[in-house]
C-alpha cells in the first residue's frame, strides 16, 4: 500500500491488518475492503479536481433541468446509492436554491408519475458504483422513452457498466465517470459510496471550484486524523458484547447514519440487528428498541441548533439507562454524555465542515465500526454474505411496464 496509510503501520490497530502483503491480505478476506475505506481521503480530493475541472459540461446538466425556474433535480439510486443521494440533497437545494430530493429507483420504476409531475422539467442524477443494478437502467430507460422532455447526468464509478454506456450518445444523457479506484472491489462499497457523496454534493459548487478543491481537502484532513487517532478505540468499541445497533443522525447525518447501518449489517451478515432514525423520531415508538445490549452511534450535528435537540435525546437515554456503549461523533462532547465504555470521536476541524462534508466523515466511522465487528465475529469483510444472500451486484430480475 503506497500514500498516507503507511503511516498507520505503527499503530495497533492497524499494524497487524497492515503486515501481510496486499495479496495476502486478499486472501484472508480483507485486503479490498481495507484498501478501500483507507484510499478515501485521497479519492475524494481527486474526485473534487475531476469535478472542478469539468464545470461546463455539469453546468449544462443543471440548466437543462431548469433548476431555478420550476423544475427540479432529484438524486436517484438503490441502497447505498440512494443513501449518497440523500446526504446530498439539502445541501444541494439550499446551493441552488430549487426543488432537490432523492428518490429510490424501485420507487421510480413503480411510480414515476408521481414521483416527477408532468408538464415540468427536471434533472434526475443516477449515482451507481456498477452501474449495473438492473432498476438502475430500467429507470432511465422508462424515462427516456415516457418523458422526453427530463435530462440525466450519470455519476458512476464504473466506466463500463450499462448506466455508463447504454445512452451514451443520447444528447439528453450525460455520464460523468469517477476515478477508477472508486470502482470497490468488495461487497460492500465504501470509497464508492463517499466519492459518490462528494461528486453530487459538488453540483451546489460548480461556481466555486477553487471552494469545492479547498472543502474535499480539509474532510480529507479531518479523515486522516480519525483513522490515526480512533482507530484503536473504535475497534476495541467493536469487539464490545452488543447484539444490536441504533444509528442516529438529523439532516445528513441522517442519511449518513441509513448507510453506517447497512455496513454493519452487511458486514456481518446480519448478525448485528440495526435501527436507523433521526434523534427526535426515535421518541416516536422506535426507543423501545434500544435495550441494555444496544450500542448507540449518535451523528452529532456541526450546528447549534440541531445538536441541542440532538444532546437532550441523549440525555433521555441516559436517564432512562437506556443502550450499552455510545459511539458520540462531533467535537465539543459535553464531557457528561461520554461516559465510561462510551467512545468520543472527535476529530479536529469536523464541526467547521459543511453538512454533507461532515457526513462523509460519519460514515467513515460507520464503515470502521462495521470492519472491525466483522473481523471479530470472524467473518471476511470483502465477502461477508458466504451463502450469497447479497452479492456485489444485485442479480437479474423482471422489470415490468
Amino acid at each position: 500500500m503506497t500514500g498516507w496509510p503507511e503511516e498507520l503501520a505503527g499503530l495497533p490497530e492497524w499494524a497487524p491488518l497492515l503486515a501481510p502483503s496486499e495479496a495476502e491480505r486478499i486472501v484472508r478476506g480483507y485486503g479490498h475492503t481495507l484498501r478501500e475505506i483507507l484510499q478515501q481521503p485521497e479519492t475524494w480530493t481527486a474526485t473534487a479536481r475531476q469535478i472542478a475541472d469539468a464545470p461546463d459540461q455539469l453546468r449544462e446538466a443543471l440548466a437543462a433541468g431548469a433548476i431555478r425556474d420550476g423544475g427540479s433535480l432529484a438524486f436517484t439510486g438503490s441502497g447505498s446509492s440512494l443513501y449518497a443521494g440523500e446526504c446530498a440533497a439539502l445541501p444541494v437545494q439550499v446551493s441552488l436554491g430549487g426543488v432537490v430530493q432523492a428518490l429510490p429507483a424501485g420507487l421510480l420504476l413503480t411510480h414515476a408519475a408521481a414521483c416527477l409531475p408532468a408538464g415540468r422539467p427536471f434533472l434526475l442524477v443516477s449515482l451507481a458504483r456498477s452501474g449495473n443494478s438492473p432498476e438502475s437502467a430500467a429507470v432511465v430507460d422508462l424515462l427516456l422513452e415516457t418523458r422526453p422532455e427530463g435530462r440525466h447526468l450519470i455519476l458512476t464509478c464504473n466506466g463500463g457498466g450499462r448506466l455508463a454506456t447504454r445512452h451514451a450518445s443520447d444528447p439528453r444523457v450525460r455520464v460523468l465517470v469517477l476515478d477508477e479506484r472508486t470502482n470497490d472491489k468488495s461487497l460492500v462499497m465504501t470509497s464508492s459510496y463517499t466519492n459518490l457523496v462528494v461528486a453530487a454534493a459538488a453540483l451546489g459548487l460548480l461556481h466555486d471550484p477553487v471552494a469545492l478543491e479547498r472543502r474535499a481537502a480539509a474532510v480529507a484532513s479531518v479523515a486522516r486524523e480519525l483513522v490515526r487517532g480512533h482507530g484503536e478505540s473504535l475497534a476495541s468499541c467493536a469487539r464490545g458484547p452488543f447484539a444490536s445497533a441504533v444509528y442516529l443522525g438529523t439532516g445528513a447525518a441522517l442519511a449518513a447514519a441509513r448507510e453506517a447501518a447497512l455496513k454493519m449489517l452487511e458486514m456481518t451478515g446480519g448478525r448485528v440487528g440495526v435501527l436507523t432514525e433521526s434523534f427526535l423520531g426515535l421518541r416516536h415508538g422506535p426507543m423501545s428498541a434500544v435495550h441494555g445490549d444496544t450500542l448507540v452511534v449518535a451523528f452529532l450535528s456541526p450546528e447549534p441548533h440541531a445538536r441541542a435537540y440532538e444532546l437532550d435525546v441523549l440525555r433521555e437515554l441516559g436517564r432512562k439507562g437506556l443502550g450499552a456503549a455510545r459511539v458520540l461523533v462531533g467535537e465539543s462532547l459535553p464531557t457528561e454524555l461520554v461516559r465510561a465504555g462510551d467512545v468520543g470521536v472527535s476529530p479536529r476541524g469536523l464541526d467547521a465542515l459543511a453538512e454533507d462534508a461532515a457526513a462523509v466523515i460519519d460514515v467513515l466511522v460507520g464503515q470502521m465500526l462495521a470492519f472491525f465487528r466483522c473481523r471479530h465475529l470472524g467473518g471476511k469483510p470483502d465477502a461477508p454474505s458466504p451463502a450469497g444472500v447479497i452479492q456485489r451486484v444485485v442479480e437479474e430480475f423482471a422489470i415490468y411496464r
